[in-house]
């Protein structure tokens, strides 16, 4: 009986100080929170695009791509005093009045002495002139000769190491995994002047082997380029690994991809460019050679060639492959038996006339996988999913604009004659008013290995629709914009046996009051899925909040930051978050930031996605579910002219559970630490 009771005040002990932990953590989180002294932040673009972007369609997003296009033009910005369209184009976030407006004003007024007179540009307002400073610079005018623009000569050498080091261990590192617990990867990155580029990259994730099994070259993945540009009557060209797409990306798109927030904010426009596979993504690229011509100056050819090894899910003949493998990981003996199982050769061109605001082109793309696709068709949903060896698309896409008026889209057809279609309709009703409308058609039984477009499945198959977008700048101190997606699906789905359609309304206003910038955003999202007993349809209702005020000076800067989540009606599941991120400029070389969050929803699916400052070339959004608290802490020096570190400590600390994940991934603790380690050399 002793030894009873003594066990009962043990236990009754520990429970009370596990509770006691708890209480002064939040403490600390919520003083941390409140805290009112706001430390100096440097501006960064990660916190100036979320305006723009929507984390909750990460899923179906090439989000990484992305973040690789931007973080790189961050660190090699563009010369605002030379800046040309195509320069422009390349940022996602620009419509096409705002790009001309730019090059309209630089033209008659360069060179620019003040990065304050983004202001006299009516079309971009506070957020967008604060965005775009990320990625331009003032510097001299070029000189010209009777050729065109001189560009400035030069050679820059770039090596970056970063590792992720966990202080915890999951079930896979006793055993399972064939690697060590520690992510790394390095980049190499040379480039000559405007004309020429040069990199290499390799990665590895946690628990991916090094130097053994089937990477006995090292690095599990690995990515090399050697682009040029502006050379004669190439315009650019790439040997290696590399991305592009064709007009609105039904035929081909292994690039950026517009999401409903992203195409309101560009007015439907879609970038036009062949780029190099600089990131780290396993996934969403074309290995060979592609080079764009100028055959005139209205007329520009791109030709192409990839081949390249996917990995592949093997059915049982051992013939054929029943989907092609995404992701990348190879930790265990399973995965690492389907890495590079298949080859696909990819080849293709386009032919495109451009005469000042009108083009239209000519594309088609051709697709041979070494083992034939064999979806299981005893799975409804998969039914129509791509079947076969050899694949054709041809497509044409076209625009013109006007004025206020302007008019893009693409018209494809795959090898069997199926259509799909996607157009858009942007107009200046004046000019604090801008209306879009976006209309989609893809045919269920389209096939198309390389499509990437504008989606409420995520896939350009079995889908139509209708998006009706608003942008409204009544002062140059408010914006309001607002958009409505209407979309039906007429074969299954996942988690819905037949013919379904899905609704998505979403609301933000901004006010800009000096240094001071408040958002409020507000998402409604209705989809049909099946009961429990998948003999009827019902409707999933998700509505999510976002309230954010950010301070943006001279030298101090903050971000706060709340989110709330409801999924469901009569169950719904419920979360919500609040968070701070701070920091502190310790000198003129070097940087503490600092961030804090609590967090409480009652599951997975209603789980919030926290935004924290990260390591170069990598966007770090934290996915929070479960009652806890997130905290981070990073150290960035600038050792020298050639020299930056950074080092970030991250902690997830849960309240309502004594292990983490599952499987494999299991963390048999309540806590979770990763340390970030990143060194840059440039010489």
């Amino acid at each position: 009986m002793f030894v009873f009771h003594s066990f009962n005040r043990t236990f009754a002990h520990r429970k009370r100080l596990k509770l006691r932990t708890m209480k002064r953590k939040v403490l600390w989180t919520i003083v941390f929170l409140f805290l009112p002294l706001q430390f100096v932040s440097a501006q960064s673009w990660e916190n100036e695009y979320q305006q723009y972007m929507n984390m909750d369609d990460i899923e179906s997003s090439t989000w990484e791509e992305t973040s690789e296009l931007l973080s790189e033009l961050e660190q090699h910005p563009l010369n605002l005093n030379a800046i040309t369209r195509e320069q422009l184009e390349r940022l996602p976030f620009l419509t096409d009045q705002e790009i001309e407006d730019i090059c309209a004003y630089v033209y008659r007024y360069a060179p620019l002495k003040s990065m304050g007179e983004l202001a006299m540009m009516a079309s971009l307002d506070a957020n967008k002139r604060r965005l775009l400073q990320c990625f331009v610079y003032l510097g001299e005018v070029e000189q010209q000769d009777s050729v065109g623009i001189k560009h400035k000569v030069y050679d820059h050498h770039e090596v970056i190491f970063t590792a992720k080091i966990p202080f915890y261990r999951r079930e896979g590192d006793k055993g399972d995994y064939l690697g060590e617990c520690c992510r790394h990867q390095f980049r190499y990155r040379y480039q000559h002047g405007e004309h020429l580029r040069l990199g290499l990259v390799g990665a590895q994730d946690a628990g991916e082997p090094f130097l053994k099994n089937k990477n006995k070259m090292g690095y599990d993945f690995y990515s090399y380029y050697l682009m040029v540009n502006d050379w004669k009557r190439v315009k650019s060209a790439i040997v290696g690994k590399y991305r592009m797409n064709m007009g609105m990306g039904l035929v081909l798109n292994n690039d950026f991809m517009l999401g409903k927030t992203t195409a309101l904010a560009s007015m439907g426009r879609q970038r036009q460019v062949l780029q190099p596979h600089s990131s780290t993504s396993p996934d969403h690229y074309l290995q060979g050679i592609a080079a764009t011509l100028r055959l005139s100056p209205q007329w520009t050819f791109t030709l192409f060639f990839s081949y390249r090894l996917l990995d592949g899910t093997v059915n049982k003949d051992s013939l054929t492959i029943s989907s092609i493998v995404t992701g990348g990981y190879h930790r265990t003996v399973g995965e690492m038996a389907k890495k590079d199982n298949t080859g696909q050769t990819t080849a293709g061109s386009q032919l495109v006339y451009k005469q000042g605001t009108f083009h239209v082109g000519l594309g088609a793309v051709y697709t041979h996988v070494s083992r034939s696709l064999n979806p299981n068709r005893n799975v409804i949903y998969r039914y129509y999913y791509p079947r076969g060896k050899d694949f054709m698309n041809i497509g044409t896409d076209y625009g013109w604009r006007s004025g206020r008026f302007a008019l893009s889209g693409e018209t494809a057809i795959d090898r069997k004659g199926v259509l799909a279609t996607m157009n858009t309709v942007s107009y200046r009703l004046m000019p604090e008013l801008n209306m879009l409308v976006v209309q989609r058609f893809y045919g269920m039984k389209y096939e198309a290995l390389h499509a990437q477009s504008f989606s409420e499945g995520g896939r350009v198959q079995n889908e139509s629709g209708i998006y009706l977008g608003m942008e409204w700048k009544p002062s140059h101190r408010l914006v309001v914009s607002a958009y409505g997606d209407w979309a039906y699906f007429p074969w299954a789905r996942y988690q819905v046996s037949r013919s379904s359609k899905a609704q998505d309304y979403q609301a933000t206003m901004t006010y800009q009051w000096h240094d001071w910038s408040f958002s409020l955003r507000y998402r409604l999202r209705l989809k049909e899925k099946d009961n429990e007993e998948k003999t009827a349809l019902v409707v999933q209702q998700e509505q999510r909040a976002r309230l954010l005020a950010s301070y943006h000076g001279t030298k101090l800067s903050s971000r706060t930051q709340i989110d709330l989540a409801s999924i469901g009606k009569q169950t719904a599941s419920w979360g919500w978050s609040i968070s701070q991120q701070m920091g502190y400029q310790l000198s003129k070389n070097m940087e503490l930031h600092a961030g804090a969050a609590y967090f409480h929803t009652d599951d997975y699916s209603s789980r919030l996605y926290l935004y924290e400052r990260g390591m170069l070339y990598q966007f770090s959004n934290p996915v929070c579910y479960g009652h806890g608290i997130r905290y981070s802490l990073m150290f960035k020096a600038q050792l020298s002219h050639r020299l930056l570190v950074n080092i970030k400590a991250g902690v997830t600390d849960y309240f309502d559970r004594s292990s983490i994940s599952s499987g494999l991934q299991q963390i048999s603790h309540s806590s979770q630490t990763d340390l970030d380690l990143q060194v840059k050399w440039r010489f």
